[in-house]
């Protein structure tokens, strides 16, 4: 697992989590050379944000996250997010902007002349970008616009209200990092700091402290020390009255804490060097500090007194306990490494972390940097065989594997959202590359399904995944994603948690009123769905809880998602339709509860208006905010809701000391609103007013109206809906065809029962569907839908298994090893269980609920044990073997041997390694019912069947500590048929070229095969061979009953043959992979077409022709005696004459094509004769595929017809 995978609706909770530091860090860009200087604002410069390249990753929430100061921000025009309450500023030196930053390629701005015009009110007749002003006349040659339609603009200049403050002194300070205290309180402290770029080290610092409102302030250097130089302020998220200031820790580490606001400091000394810090969400004086050399602190004491807890622990994977979770407030979850470099997962009490007082939730190692504590879901990631697994625990009970679809095969994961008892993630699978599925889960977090495919993500600035997600605030179940569809980016929502997805539809006319011509499919709003750290960077995106039907955020209208010509939109019935505000990017603050909307112009002029809108977008006032043009740093609202001060940093030349403008909103409002000033509205999606299974009713302000909102604002009335097929989404294992049907996938068995299930008990019998979480319907189709309770049956032991805890084969003498029986199928109350650990030893069970935890075992001598267990309840038994090797590592043996063979013949078995360059080995065989193992030096043996029937092959390999299995089944006859089978190309797509897919597909042939021809399947054996194109192989078997009578003759599988032949020539097997998907099954050997035109003037050579065929084909008939073989057919069989051979398949993998002449296929002696020995092949065009690649080793497997 990674770090944080912050996308774009995570991007936004990302935005308040910062906020939640209480800090906001303003820098400058430009200054060195091109990029931004901006030094890490802390030994952690990534809070949680950073993703590791191939991993599980999370997403950070408020107060979960170590409470790093905000990454220090490359242009903070307009730099807080609507309910964030910290700021953080640099500037730029030797420039007259401190936001000089470069338009974009192709963006249109426009010069410096005409942005000082505009701001002036001079020059052209419109307002920005061409809008027409109240009162203006239609160009003549335009298209006809509409008046009504247009966003209105009024140009007379109106004055708010707003104090500037100088912060004298600090002009040559570059930093700045601003607190607004909180709810009720006037308080505000200011940072300010002189980053010395050579030296890479703060040099000078001051504290600043404003008690009202930030009309002026107080330096308190001396209350904190004149020679003190601070580096970084944090604030109690709990209570925003504690303060804490860290020194710089290259003069001195220590930290200055205050309770009252900022107002008084005492100091206090540290042995250790603070990186990032963590506070308890709920007790304000408990603190985790972790330190630059990897060890982890905690504090009771809000940072007077510190306690070491853990060395070693991996950075920003420590947690506090989540109330309702943990029973103790205190416990600390963290992922700690050994000295070797392992992780685990360990838990503790934050003033009791002792040895003998930890505890391991998850058995064994997990991967690094993996460990996700949120809500109440834990998640860690463990990799082996080449594939990383994924395991989440619910309410802290135990970890069970995440099912995602079977051919998912994940190669990165993030967490998304664990909100209302649900896991959002997003997976990005074997074949995609800059694209993921979004998949959402049941309650426990185990089972997922998809909800929306090829989801465009990207690379942020420090190298963390961003995914194009927007969760849409205050409106359950709605998110916006951007969708790659034939490298196109199009925006697609949903407002029922991905259940249903739709493209945006474009506004009608433009600003002018002028109609825009934009037809769905064809053509619909795109919008930009990344939020930095810094929110107010390029492609904004704003929504908020008190307003839940308002949605600004930039974009452009067309075919697909562009990054020029992008323009401002907003809606305000949440997502249905949306306005054109503006064609230049804005910066857009709500106020009074989302009842006013600011709107601040991205540009690196300096300038002294801003917009305000009272009607959710559909007309601007402009207003001046100060009487001198700003160079604009930063912007920070009041907390709470109503949000009516404004605070805009900047400063007047590069030159100047900070200047700190307070604006007041107060006066715009002649009154507070009453109840006679709102309005209902319904939420609704395209006319549909039940929306998660309820019909809403929010009270909105007329547009009319300019009252300040009070306690109406946000008012919501719910009335649930019938529940309809529409409130329901396909369970785990079953997707939705055309016809809207939930069908179960290929590779799923709906009737397989959990192995939990025991007689007398029930289990959920799913329907296919399962109801949307969070989805409030009720009645209608809900019992139809809803999985129904079913006895469990009776059933005999199936699909045992015995493994080890941590799934190798590898034990250590004298050390416990732990060894979990698993049953895929049966009663685990009423079965009794023996278990032999090979060393004399042996143990007796009566039922797996009391081997829930493992059987624990230690060996005392080295060496091969075979541990054997044997389950058996009134119904049946089964058994299961474990070759355990006691004190030798490999990742991967692959088992190369034929499917099928003749009696009495040679095979030969290799064993192919990954990597294939390990030393010396030590392979170990089982075939057949020895119980005695063959041990060779070699990875090839060679045996023989005598009798007819399946046999199972084992290999182990052993390489020092590392020991792997492979095991295969061959099928043994004294004689049967094969046929290569070829498929239509779509199938390729779709073929990750893994052996689990492979036998899934076989299957599915073999019964479209038995389907369409109605023969037996006890005579077909379907093998899916490895490589592209995806090709088969088709053998014909000659089948007995259990009592060896009605044996097949050599006729019948003719006759079988045969009809094989003529059914796959008439295209009339297929099968569906997906809904959509067709895949039509072909014979790759076609029969021959008439080597002579029969038509009645054919020439004289040409009956000559005919008459030596004839000729020949009677020869051929005498030497086979009647034993004729079928085109494209290969005929095995045992002959006692011939030197006994391996039997396989006469086409090699490059001729796996269709349409072969009938003069290319060998004779059955020959096949009959040939012997094609399988080994390792390392030079390029061989026979053997290539399977994957681990670090630099690559790997090779067998020959293409075998397994």
């Amino acid at each position: 697992m990674g770090k944080v995978g912050a996308g774009g609706g995570s991007q936004a909770r990302l935005s308040a989590l910062l906020a939640g530091a209480g800090l906001l860090v303003l820098c400058a860009p430009g200054v060195c050379g091109g990029g931004s200087c901006c030094p890490p604002p802390h030994p952690s410069s990534a809070p949680r944000s950073a993703s590791t390249p191939r991993g599980f990753s999370h997403q950070g929430r408020p107060g979960r996250a170590p409470a790093t100061p905000l990454p220090l921000v490359v242009r903070p025009l307009f730099s807080v997010a609507p309910g964030d309450r910290a700021l953080s500023l640099e500037r730029a030196r030797g420039t007259g902007a401190s936001m000089a930053v470069a338009a974009r390629s192709g963006r249109r701005r426009r010069s410096g002349a005409d942005q000082e015009k505009a701001e002036r009110g001079e020059g052209a007749s419109r307002s920005p970008r061409g809008v027409l002003r109240d009162g203006g006349q239609q160009e003549p040659g335009t298209l006809e616009r509409d008046p009504d339609k247009a966003t209105r603009f009024r140009m007379e200049e109106l004055r708010l209200t707003s104090t500037t403050f100088a912060l004298t002194g600090d002009s040559a300070h570059n930093q700045a990092m601003v607190h607004w205290s909180g709810h009720n309180s006037s308080v505000i402290l200011i940072l300010t700091k002189l980053y010395d770029y050579n030296l890479g080290s703060i040099t000078e610092s001051s504290l600043w402290r404003s008690t009202d409102y930030g009309t002026t302030y107080e330096k308190l250097n001396d209350k904190v020390g004149l020679k003190t130089i601070l580096s970084y302020l944090y604030v109690c998220p709990t209570n925003k009255r504690k303060i804490m200031l860290l020194t710089d820790p290259e003069i001195e580490s220590s930290l200055l804490i205050s309770s009252d606001e900022g107002a008084t400091y005492q100091k206090y000394r540290l042995n250790f060097y603070i990186q990032s810090l963590l506070f308890h969400p709920k007790q304000e004086d408990w603190i985790l500090a972790y330190s630059q050399d990897q060890k982890l602190y905690s504090s009771a004491e809000f940072g007077r007194r510190w306690q070491l807890i853990q060395e070693g622990v991996v950075p920003n994977r420590f947690y506090w306990s989540v109330m309702g979770s943990n029973k103790e407030p205190d416990l600390v979850h963290l992922e700690a490494r050994t000295v070797d470099g392992h992780s685990h997962y360990l838990t503790c009490r934050m003033q009791n972390c002792t040895e003998a007082n930890r505890n391991q939730p998850f058995p064994g190692y997990i991967d690094p940097d993996s460990l996700i504590v949120q809500d109440h879901y834990v998640f860690v990631q463990l990799t082996s065989g080449g594939r990383p697994h994924y395991y989440v625990s619910y309410r802290r009970n135990a970890f069970a594997q995440m099912k995602l679809p079977k051919y998912a095969l994940p190669k990165d994961m993030h967490v998304i959202s664990t909100d209302e008892n649900q896991v959002f993630a997003a997976v990005q699978e074997w074949n995609q590359n800059d694209t993921y599925n979004l998949y959402i889960s049941d309650t426990r977090g185990v089972y997922f399904t998809l909800a929306l495919e090829n989801v465009q993500s990207s690379r942020g600035p420090e190298g963390n995944i961003m995914i194009d997600l927007y969760e849409v605030a205050g409106i359950k179940g709605m998110f916006l994603a951007n969708k790659k569809i034939d490298n196109q980016v199009k925006t697609f929502i949903t407002y029922n948690k991905g259940r249903d997805w739709r493209l945006l539809q474009a506004p009608d006319t433009d600003l002018r009123g002028d109609p825009v011509h934009c037809l769905l499919p064809y053509c619909s709003l795109h919008l930009h769905l990344k939020v930095s750290e810094n929110p107010y960077t390029s492609g904004i995106i704003a929504s908020k809880d008190t307003a839940p039907s308002i949605i600004v955020a930039s974009g452009n209208i067309g075919s697909e998602l562009s990054d020029t010509d992008i323009s401002m939109f907003v809606s305000s019935d949440a997502g249905n339709t949306w306005r054109q505000i503006f064609e230049e990017e804005h910066s857009v603050l709500y106020l009074d509860q989302g009842g006013v909307l600011v709107a601040m112009k991205h540009t690196s002029l300096p300038i002294r208006h801003l917009w305000l809108s009272f009607d959710e977008g559909r007309s601007w006032s402009k207003y001046s905010f100060t009487s001198i043009p700003l160079f604009v740093d930063g912007v920070l609202g009041e907390p709470g809701e109503e949000t009516l001060i404004m605070t805009v940093f900047g400063h007047f030349s590069h030159r100047s000391e900070w200047q700190l403008v307070k604006v007041d909103y107060k006066s715009i409002f002649d009154r507070r609103c009453a109840e006679e000033d709102y309005r209902p509205w319904q939420l609704h999606s395209q006319g549909e007013a039940c929306i998660m299974g309820a019909k809403r009713i929010y009270k909105k302000r007329k547009s009319e109206r300019k009252c300040m909102q009070g306690k109406y604002a946000g008012a919501m009335e719910s009335e649930p809906c019938v529940c309809t097929e529409a409130d329901f989404d396909c369970d785990y294992g079953y997707e939705r065809h055309s016809n809207g049907q939930c069908l179960p996938a290929f590779w799923f068995n709906p009737s397989s029962l959990s192995k939990d299930c025991s007689l007398g008990q029930s289990y959920l019998n799913s329907t296919g569907y399962r109801k949307v979480v969070s989805n409030n319907c009720t009645d209608g189709v809900r019992e139809q839908y809803t999985a129904k309770p079913q006895k469990c049956p009776g059933k005999a032991p199936r699909g045992l298994r015995i493994v080890t805890a941590d799934g190798k084969l590898t034990a250590e003498q004298g050390h416990n090893v732990t060894l979990m029986v698993q049953l895929e199928e049966g009663d685990v109350q009423r079965t009794l269980i023996q278990v032999d650990f090979g060393d004399g030893i042996a143990v007796s069970y009566v039922n797996l609920s009391s081997m829930e935890d493992g059987i624990k075992h230690v060996y005392q001598n080295v060496g091969i044990f075979r541990v054997t267990v044997q389950v058996d309840n009134s119904l049946g038994s089964d058994s299961a073997v474990l070759y355990l090797h006691v004190t030798c590592p490999l990742e991967h043996v692959h088992l190369s041997l034929p499917f099928v063979t003749t009696k009495n013949k040679e095979v030969n078995a290799t064993a192919v390694l990954w990597p294939s360059q390990v030393g010396t080995l030590t392979y170990v065989w089982w075939y057949g019912n020895n119980t005695e193992p063959l041990i060779t030096l070699e990875g090839s043996i060679s045996f023989r069947f005598t009798s007819e029937g399946m046999n199972t092959i084992t290999v182990q390999v052993s390489a020092g500590n590392a020991i792997l299995q492979d095991t295969k089944t061959i099928a043994v006859y004294e004689e049967f048929r094969s046929l290569r089978l070829s498929f239509s190309p779509n199938l390729d797509d779709y073929n990750p070229d893994i052996p689990e897919w492979r036998r899934d597909i076989g299957r599915v042939i073999k019964k479209s095969l038995v389907e369409a021809t109605g023969v037996p399947g006890q005579h077909i054996l379907v093998a899916v061979l490895p490589g592209l194109p995806t090709t088969a192989e088709l053998f014909v078997l000659p089948y007995q009953d259990p009592a060896g009578e009605n044996k097949r003759s050599t006729d019948d599988l003719e006759q079988i043959s045969e009809l094989l032949i003529h059914t796959l020539n008439q295209n009339s097997v297929h099968f569906e992979l997906k809904p959509g998907v067709r895949v039509l099954v072909h014979a790759a050997h076609l029969t021959a077409a008439p080597l002579v035109d029969l038509t009645p003037t054919h020439s004289g050579s040409a009956m000559l022709m005919l008459l030596s065929v004839v000729f020949v084909g009677l020869a051929v008939f005498v030497i086979y005696k009647f034993k004729r073989k079928i085109p494209g057919i290969n005929v095995y069989a045992q002959m006692q004459n011939e030197k006994e051979q391996e039997m396989i398949s006469p086409v090699s993998h490059s001729e796996s094509r269709p349409n072969v002449p009938q003069t290319e296929l060998r004779r059955p002696g020959q096949l009959i004769d040939e012997k094609v020995e399988s080994q390792l092949i390392e030079v390029p065009n061989s026979n053997f595929e290539s399977s994957g690649v681990l670090g630099s080793c690559s790997v090779f497997s067998r020959n293409p017809t075998e397994h």
